[in-house]
């Protein structure tokens, strides 16, 4: 990547604020004396971004990632529906070369407001989060129109995290941050939940159920159709559009509000 942007060493260390050395010891491999934000200062200062893919028994760790992922996304779900949305999870999309997946799209017939989820089990990089989640609800009036015919009035965003100490703790450490971009908490987002009007954004901690609490096996989500046509279209009739879903998600799961 250094040499196709056509730089020496020296301009990668300057821009870093490194030595160049240290630069010439990355691109040889010799990684293990030096602290992780210098490698990161590196790469990125060349356009590259460093992540960091832990492993454990084969993709075992990936398996339980994903499991926990898919049961949070279905705990909010369970949520949205309950207030009187309809749902539709994992999302895929590729419009104009960006490609993605939206964890869950949330639509409300009565308002025809359009929430665009993100759901975290850990808050890793607050800006990668943002700058993903821009991507979606910049994208979403699209993906959606053509996916189901839903034309929305707005487009709302939430991101959601376990209400756990480790996440709450992440969240208050980006703070100056996450409060502009998602200024609703708290009782008054579960109020715009219930009642939603324009672009709002919002942040909310999902309990777990009380059965995982005591320990018991967690009640896993499942994907099924939505009850007929017949639903869907009246759904589009009463907020003035057309089409209808396909492979819309209902998830078993009880969140506490």
């Amino acid at each position: 990547m250094r040499l196709r942007l056509r730089l020496r060493q020296e301009d990668v260390a300057a821009r870093a604020g490194v030595s160049q050395d240290t630069v010439s010891r990355i691109e040889r491999g010799r990684l293990s004396a030096l602290q992780l934000r210098t490698v990161r200062a590196v790469l990125q200062a060349i356009e590259m971004e460093l992540r960091i893919n832990p492993s454990w028994r084969g993709g075992e760790l990936d398996w339980l990632m994903d499991e926990d992922h898919a049961v949070a996304v279905g705990g909010v779900a369970e949520l949205l529906e309950g207030l009187g949305w309809v749902t539709g999870a994992e999302v895929s999309f590729a419009v104009y070369g960006e490609r993605g997946s939206i964890d869950l799209v949330a639509w409300h017939p009565g308002t025809r407001v359009l929430l665009i989820i993100e759901v975290k089990t850990s808050l890793i990089s607050a800006e990668e989060t943002l700058r993903r989640h821009d991507t979606k609800v910049r994208l979403a009036a699209r993906i959606v129109e053509e996916r189901f015919g839903w034309r929305p009035s707005a487009v709302a965003r939430m991101l959601v995290l376990p209400d756990a100490s480790t996440p709450r703790r992440q969240v208050a450490r980006h703070t100056a941050v996450l409060a502009r971009a998602y200024p609703l908490r708290g009782s008054t987002a579960r109020a715009w939940l219930a009642q939603p009007s324009g672009a709002a954004a919002l942040l909310i901690f999902l309990s777990r159920s009380p059965r995982e609490r005591r320990g018991r096996e967690p009640v896993r989500p499942r994907r099924v159709r939505l009850a007929g046509a017949a639903r869907i279209a009246a759904q589009g009739r009463s907020a003035g559009v057309g089409g209808s879903p396909s492979g819309r998600t209902r998830a078993k799961h009880a969140p506490e509000a």
